[in-house]
């Protein structure tokens, strides 16, 4: 037991004996600083100050945007960043996606590639043919007066059977002699009204002009996009008035009468009328004569 005191003694008086730190002037010797310290004291301070420096680390790291200058710590603004750009990524796929199917279909309208036959014109959907006795397809008394009725009333009705009733009332593009006339058979989707040179033509409805040029086969051309899925064709001008872009109003002159393009046969205007993607007969909706 006395062995074990003396050895606590010893230990006891290291670590409390005081000490005298000595700073001197290396030429003149001269003491600058000195400072009296005892092993405890050391080690106390240096317990303290491990402490503090583990404290500001642990804090730096988790609360300030230091800790993002630390090599396997990722930014958050950079995480951030990352999310925003794989959401606008994706909005852009699908505007993509919608825009090219919106230029597929202004192509079919300029083109005119389209197979009617598979087209209901009345619903305007697409449906399987179906093969029926012919006895089946005459219509008794009842109906007969009652399709009369229903075309008197819906003469302007785009949807016979829509409910409600679609009723649209278009303002006539030019007044002239209709010198060829919608017919689907023929894969002509429009209606062609002779003319005389630079006849104004006038928008059928208020709009927007989606184009407005010149293309090889069909000369000037004006398209504009109506409310309710209207789009309506103006081709073969001599000139137009109207830009891409620009808002119409019913009535308003978009362009003049003209024998351009290729496939122009003479002073006439070549008008379509679109609904939702299909072509319907304009002669239904406008009298031109």
């Amino acid at each position: 037991m006395s062995e074990k005191r003396l050895k606590r003694k010893r230990i006891k008086k290291k670590l409390f004996t005081k000490n005298r730190l000595v700073i001197l002037n290396e030429d003149t010797f001269e003491e600058v600083f000195s400072l009296r310290l005892t092993l405890m004291n050391v080690f106390v301070v240096a317990t303290i100050g491990a402490l503090l420096i583990i404290f500001i680390t642990t804090y730096i790291i988790a609360f300030t945007p230091l800790r993002e200058f630390i090599p396997g710590y990722s930014s958050t603004k950079l995480k951030k960043d990352a999310t925003e750009l794989a959401l606008k990524s994706n909005a852009l796929t699908n505007d993509l996606k919608k825009n090219d199917a919106y230029i597929q279909s202004i192509k079919k309208v300029l083109t005119g590639d389209l197979d009617y036959a598979k087209i209901n014109k009345d619903s305007i959907i697409g449906k399987t043919s179906i093969k029926v006795c012919d006895s089946e397809l005459q219509p008794s008394q009842a109906d007969l007066k009652l399709r009369a009725e229903v075309e008197r009333e819906d003469k302007y009705n785009l949807f016979e059977k829509a409910k409600p009733k679609v009723t649209v009332v278009l303002f006539a593009p030019v007044k002239g002699i209709i010198t060829s006339k919608f017919s689907p058979k023929e894969k002509h989707y429009a209606v062609d009204i002779a003319l005389a040179k630079n006849t104004p033509i006038k928008s059928i409805m208020s709009g927007k002009v989606i184009f407005a040029d010149w293309t090889s086969n069909t000369g000037n051309v004006v398209i504009i996009r109506h409310n309710n899925g209207f789009i309506s064709v103006y081709k073969h001008a001599s000139s137009v008035t109207v830009s891409q872009g620009d808002a119409v109003k019913t009535g308003e002159v978009i362009a003049l009468a003209g024998t351009t393009g290729q496939e122009s046969t003479g002073v006439h205007l070549h008008f379509e009328l679109w609904k939702d993607g299909y072509p319907i007969d304009p002669s239904i909706f406008i009298e031109f004569e």
